[in-house]
C-alpha cells in the first residue's frame, strides 16, 4: 500500500515543480506560431508585441460631409455678417473619410453652409454650388481626421502577453497587419483511472461512478488556453495507468492523472510516477484537494529517451505530470490552484487574478489547523453588509462550486473563523450579480427552485439556504437574509408563524406573505412494502425513520402530532437520524437507509417513491419591511401575481397556490 511521502504547505509544493521544471527547460513560454488575423485569434496569447506598420488614418481624411476650408479664410463670419467662400478655390466638397484636398486644413459641416448657384440663389445642388455661405468661423484641423490620430507608424500597439479581445483584432488590422505571432498552446493529456468509472450515459448501477472529471478538468483547460485530450477511462491496474501515461507523454506538455492519488490498495497513481520518472509531491496541505500529487516522467519508453515526433515540436526528456485527487470539488480546486498558473507561464500571460471582496461570514466555520482551507461560499449583499454564506464542504458536491460566488481561503494556522468575522472572497462572479441577489435562509421548498428561476428571468438572483424555519427568523434577526421561508406550527392556537415571528423578531417590523399550502405526509419505498399508513406505524418494530433536523418546520410538525398521539419520540427507530432538506429525506428512503419520513409530496415524486398525505400547512414567506419596499424585491413580488408561476406550481404534487400572494400580517 502507498502512504503519503508527507503533506507539505502549498507554497513549497509549488516551489518544487517551479525547480524541476526549470532544471528540465521548462518553466518559459513553450514556443509561438504565426496565425492568421481573424476571429479565431480572439482568446489566443501574443507571443510578440505588435508595433504598428502604418498609421491610421495614414493620410488626413475628412471626419464629417461637408466643405474643406482654409479656417483662415473663415474668419469673420458670423450669424448677421455671413462670408461667401468660392466652390473650388476656396472650399472643396468632401465624403466623410475622404483624404483632405491639398492646402486645406479644416472641415465645414454641410449642415452649416448654403450652398448657393450663379445668382446667389439657395440652390439644392449641394455637392456642386457656384459658392457656399456659412455664418460660422472655423478653427484649423476642425471635423478633420488627421494622418496618425488613431495610430502613428513604428509605435507599440500591443505588447507580448496580452489576450486579445475582439477590439484588439482592429487595432493590428488598422496597423497593417495580417498574421500576428501567438503562443503555442499548452497541450494536456488527461487520463482518468478507476474501474469503477464509467462513461457519461451509461446505464447505472450500484458502484458505478460517472466519469465527469475530465469533462470539466478539459474544459477548465480550454478556458486558460490550452489545448486538452480526454482519454478513455483506464481500469485500476499497474501496468495499464503506466502504458497509458508512456502513450500520452510522447505527444503532450503536461500530464493529469484522474484519481488513484490516495492511499488505498488500488491508488497506482505516485507508484506510477515513480516507476517512470520522479515523484516530487504526494500530499499537499490544502482543503479540498488533499493527496495531489506533482512528478515528471520521462517522454517515451526507450530507457527515458524522447521518441521523436515531427508534429510536437519541442523535444523535451521530461513532462510534468500532476496527480487530480479522484473527488469531483478537489479536482476541480486543483486545476485552479496548479494548473491554470503553469499554463500562464507557458503561454506568457499573468495567472487569473481574482476580484476579491470583503464580506462577512454568517455562521461559524472550522478549519483543519495545518491546512491552507479553500471554503466555497455564496455571496450577495443584505442592508448595508456584504455577506459570505459557506457552502456544503464535501469534496464530492460538484454543486457547491456551481452555486459558489467565490472562495475564501483560510491560511494554514487558522482554526477557524467566528460568524460576523471579515474575510476575504476570491470572486467567481462580477460584483453586479452580487447586487442582484436576494438571500433567502430558512426552510426547504422545492418550490424556491422553481421561484429562482423566474426570479432569473427577471434579473434577480435568489440564493437559499436551508437551515429549517427557526434558523432562517434567526437569520433574520441578525440582518444575514432578505426573507425566510417559514411553516413552524404554534401548537397552542393551531396558527402558523406568527407566534414565533413575534418571539424571535421582536423588534424588526416584516411582512408575511403566504408562499402556499402545501401536504405533509409520509415519504415510503414504492409500493409501500411495510405498509405505512401513519405516525402510530413508527413505533412498530423494523420501521426506520429519518427525521428533519432541529428548527425545522417538519420537525415541529411531527413532534406537534406525536404530542398529541401520546407517541414518545425514544419509541421511533431513527428519530435522531438527520436531513436539511425534503429531497434529504425522500434520497434517504430511496437509498433504503429508512422505511420513511416526514416530508412532502413533491420530493416523493421526484425520486419516483410512494406518498401518503397526512396533512396540510402553511408555508410563509418573512420578509423584513425594510426588504418588501425594496426595488430588489419587486420582482418577487409580480411572480407570486403571475398566472403562469402559479400553474407551474400548481403541476407539482401536493400544492395549493389558491392563497401565494396573501398578505398573512404585517408585524411591527
Amino acid at each position: 500500500m502507498s502512504i503519503y511521502l508527507h503533506d507539505i504547505p502549498l507554497d513549497k509544493a509549488r516551489a518544487a515543480l517551479k525547480a524541476a521544471l526549470e532544471d528540465a527547460g521548462l518553466w518559459r513560454v513553450l514556443g509561438s506560431e504565426i496565425i492568421p488575423l481573424d476571429e479565431n485569434a480572439i482568446g489566443r496569447v501574443l507571443a510578440e508585441p505588435i508595433w504598428a506598420k502604418t498609421s491610421s488614418p495614414h493620410y488626413h481624411a475628412a471626419a464629417m460631409d461637408g466643405f474643406a476650408v482654409r479656417a483662415e479664410e473663415t474668419v469673420g463670419a458670423t450669424l448677421t455678417a455671413p462670408l461667401t467662400l468660392d466652390v473650388g478655390a476656396q472650399a472643396q466638397y468632401v465624403d466623410t473619410g475622404d483624404p483632405l484636398p491639398e492646402g486645406f486644413n479644416a472641415v465645414i459641416m454641410i449642415e452649416d453652409t448654403e450652398a448657393l448657384d450663379a445668382d446667389g440663389e439657395i440652390t439644392s445642388a449641394i455637392r456642386e454650388p457656384e459658392t457656399i455661405r456659412i455664418r460660422a468661423a472655423v478653427t484649423p484641423w476642425s471635423h478633420v481626421r488627421p494622418l496618425g490620430e488613431d495610430i502613428v507608424a513604428t509605435q507599440l500597439v500591443l505588447p507580448a502577453g496580452h489576450i486579445l479581445r475582439p477590439v484588439d483584432l482592429g487595432a493590428i488590422a488598422a496597423s497593417g497587419h495580417t498574421e500576428i505571432m501567438v503562443s503555442r498552446k499548452p497541450r494536456v493529456a488527461i487520463l482518468p483511472t478507476g474501474t469503477e468509472l464509467v462513461p457519461i450515459g451509461s446505464d447505472l448501477k450500484p458502484g458505478d461512478i460517472l466519469e465527469y472529471n475530465s469533462l470539466v478538468l478539459a474544459a477548465q483547460i480550454r478556458a486558460w488556453g490550452g489545448e486538452a485530450r480526454r482519454y478513455p477511462i483506464t481500469p485500476d491496474n499497474f501496468d495499464a495507468i503506466c502504458a497509458r501515461v508512456e502513450e500520452a507523454s510522447r505527444e503532450h506538455d503536461l500530464i493529469l492523472l484522474n484519481a488513484g492519488s490516495s492511499a488505498g490498495a488500488e491508488d497506482f497513481s505516485a507508484k506510477v510516477v515513480e516507476e517512470l520518472g520522479t515523484l516530487l509531491v504526494h500530499g499537499v496541505a490544502v482543503r479540498p484537494g488533499h493527496p495531489v500529487i506533482l512528478g515528471m516522467v520521462n517522454r517515451g519508453s526507450e530507457a527515458g529517451r524522447a521518441i521523436p515526433n515531427p508534429q510536437f515540436p519541442i523535444p523535451n526528456s521530461q513532462v510534468p505530470i500532476i496527480g487530480v485527487p479522484g473527488y469531483p470539488v478537489s479536482a476541480a480546486l486543483t486545476g485552479e490552484i496548479f494548473v491554470e498558473p503553469l499554463l500562464a507561464k507557458w503561454l506568457g500571460r499573468r495567472p487569473n487574478e481574482a476580484e476579491v471582496v470583503s464580506a462577512r461570514l454568517t455562521r461559524k466555520t472550522v478549519s483543519p489547523g495545518g491546512d491552507d482551507d479553500y471554503i466555497r461560499v455564496a455571496v450577495g449583499r443584505v442592508g448595508g453588509k456584504m455577506l459570505a454564506a459557506p457552502l456544503a464542504r464535501g469534496a464530492g458536491v460538484i454543486t457547491s462550486l456551481v452555486r459558489a460566488d467565490g472562495l475564501v481561503v483560510l491560511p494554514r494556522g487558522t482554526q477557524g473563523v467566528e460568524a460576523g468575522a471579515l474575510v476575504d472572497v476570491h470572486l467567481y462572479r462580477s460584483r453586479a450579480d452580487l447586487e442582484r441577489t436576494i438571500f433567502c435562509i430558512g426552510s426547504h421548498d422545492m418550490t424556491l427552485d422553481l421561484l429562482a428561476q423566474f426570479l432569473s428571468e427577471r434579473g434577480r438572483r435568489l440564493v437559499s439556504a436551508n437551515v429549517g424555519s427557526l434558523g432562517g427568523l434567526v437569520a433574520l434577526r441578525r440582518g444575514e437574509a432578505h426573507l425566510a421561508g417559514s411553516h413552524l406550527l404554534e401548537p397552542e392556537t393551531g396558527e402558523y408563524n406568527l407566534a414565533y415571528i413575534h418571539r424571535y423578531l421582536p423588534e424588526t417590523p416584516v411582512r408575511v406573505v403566504t408562499l402556499v399550502k402545501r401536504e405533509q405526509g409520509l415519504i415510503v419505498r414504492k409500493g409501500d412494502p411495510k405498509n405505512i399508513r401513519g405516525l402510530d406505524d413508527l413505533t412498530r418494530p423494523g420501521i426506520t425513520f429519518v427525521n428533519r433536523q432541529r428548527g425545522a418546520g417538519t420537525r415541529v410538525l411531527l413532534d406537534y402530532h406525536l404530542n398529541l398521539m401520546g407517541i414518545a419520540p425514544k419509541l421511533i427507530l431513527g428519530y435522531n437520524q438527520e436531513e436539511y432538506t425534503h429531497l434529504g429525506v425522500a434520497a434517504a428512503v430511496a437509498s433504503g437507509r429508512a422505511d420513511c419520513g416526514l416530508g412532502i409530496a413533491a420530493a416523493a415524486r421526484a425520486l419516483d417513491l410512494d406518498f401518503v398525505p397526512l396533512f396540510q400547512e402553511r408555508y410563509d414567506l418573512v420578509i423584513p419591511q425594510i426588504y418588501a419596499r425594496n426595488e430588489l424585491l419587486a420582482p418577487l413580488f409580480e411572480i407570486l401575481d403571475d398566472a403562469v408561476f402559479r400553474k407551474a406550481v400548481a403541476a407539482m404534487p401536493g400544492y395549493d397556490v389558491g392563497s401565494m400572494g396573501t398578505l398573512v400580517a404585517e408585524v411591527s
